[in-house]
């Protein structure tokens, strides 16, 4: 029952047991202890701020990243918009240039259609021409064929250049 109801004895040596401990600890072991404690307070404060500054500068980067993308993609649209334009104004172009191309064949085709006109319209004065002297001297022989029918002929037109 000594241990329920402890004596005078015990408790003093218990007590100066503890003190022992205690000045010992305090001595040797607290203050690395607690250097250790403070060490590792530091550390996790550290490690705290360099995290609320890498969440600091992901922020910065995400908005950097996003200001960046905009840009690229208003540069994007830029350049398609120009090379657009550029298709839309060589399409111009040579829509322009087939159109001239196709007028200048046209009218060249016109003009060599009226030479061939002339040509043909000549060429066919001139085969008339052949044709009624031809047609004329046939009847004229005809006509001419006995020597009254000639007087009688030469008569008449020198009385129509009388008259002129």
């Amino acid at each position: 029952m000594e241990l329920v109801s402890p004596g005078i004895g015990l408790i003093f040596w218990m007590t100066l047991s503890f003190a022992i401990l205690i000045w010992i600890l305090g001595k040797f072991a607290w203050k690395p202890i607690m250097k250790s404690l403070k060490e590792r307070e530091d550390s996790i404060d550290e490690a705290l701020h360099a995290a609320d500054k890498a969440r600091e500068e992901m922020k910065q980067l995400k908005f950097s990243n996003e200001k960046l993308l905009a840009e690229a993609k208003d540069e994007r649209d830029a350049i398609l918009r120009d090379a657009r334009k550029v298709r839309d104004k060589i399409i111009d172009e040579a829509r322009e240039k087939a159109n001239q191309e196709a007028n200048r064949i046209v009218e060249n085709a016109k003009g060599r259609i009226e030479n061939e006109k002339m040509a043909a319209m000549t060429d066919l004065k001139n085969q008339l021409a052949s044709l009624s002297i031809e047609i004329a001297e046939k009847v004229l022989k005809q006509e001419l064929s006995d020597e009254k029918k000639q007087k009688d002929y030469v008569q008449k037109l020198i009385d129509e250049i009388n008259f002129n």
